[in-house]
């Protein structure tokens, strides 16, 4: 978190000689592979580029993912799909949404409206490189009710099965098995630095 403790020469403007920094240090379990549940979120969407920082992991767009997270745990799921303010699919409330039919991945292009996470980027150029159609384009909700699978990436969850969407019961199936063994393959060889 960045904060000033002065503030600049116009009305809401800041000091930046006078920015903090916090960083936030704790223990989060990698849930990798392990299943999810997801709703439509019903009271929340997500922004658009002129009215937030959407292109960033910026601190201010995270109470409105926390206010479709509580929507979807009183509903009994564990997170949510956010539309955007056209009504399409965005992504979820933590992370990058993928769907397969048929043999063919699809993801959400980036608009504008989500941050194409480093995952989702990653398993685009895994999946491709093994040989499975991974479309970038606009995705309805309606396409929801009639995939095969729906898996998830994000820096916590890596690459998570959905298990269930909405009334739907979904099992873990072989394109998310897939996608989740080459990303953890390919984390596996990658150095850190």
């Amino acid at each position: 978190m960045f904060w000033a403790t002065k503030g600049g020469a116009g009305p809401i403007s800041v000091d930046a000689d006078s920015c903090q920094f916090l960083l936030c240090v704790y223990h989060s379990p990698m849930r990798a592979g392990t299943a999810t549940t997801l709703g439509l979120c019903r009271t929340i969407r997500r922004p658009t580029p002129e009215s937030a920082p959407t292109d960033a992991k910026a601190s201010c767009l995270y109470p409105n993912s926390s206010r479709g997270v509580a929507e979807m745990l009183k509903r009994g799921f564990q997170n949510g799909i956010v539309l955007d303010a056209l009504g399409n699919v965005a992504e979820t409330c933590s992370s990058n949404l993928f769907l397969a039919k048929n043999g063919a991945v699809a993801t959400p292009i980036p608009n504008g409206t989500f941050l194409a996470g480093i995952t989702r980027n990653r398993t685009v150029k895994l999946l491709r490189n093994a040989g499975i159609t991974v479309e970038e384009r606009t995705v309805t909700p309606a396409e929801l009710d009639d995939v095969d699978e729906l898996f998830t990436t994000g820096n916590a969850g890596k690459v998570q099965p959905v298990s269930r969407y909405e009334s739907r019961d979904l099992q873990p199936g072989p394109i998310a098995r897939q996608a989740h063994e080459l990303y953890m393959a390919y984390s596996r060889t990658q150095r850190v630095i």
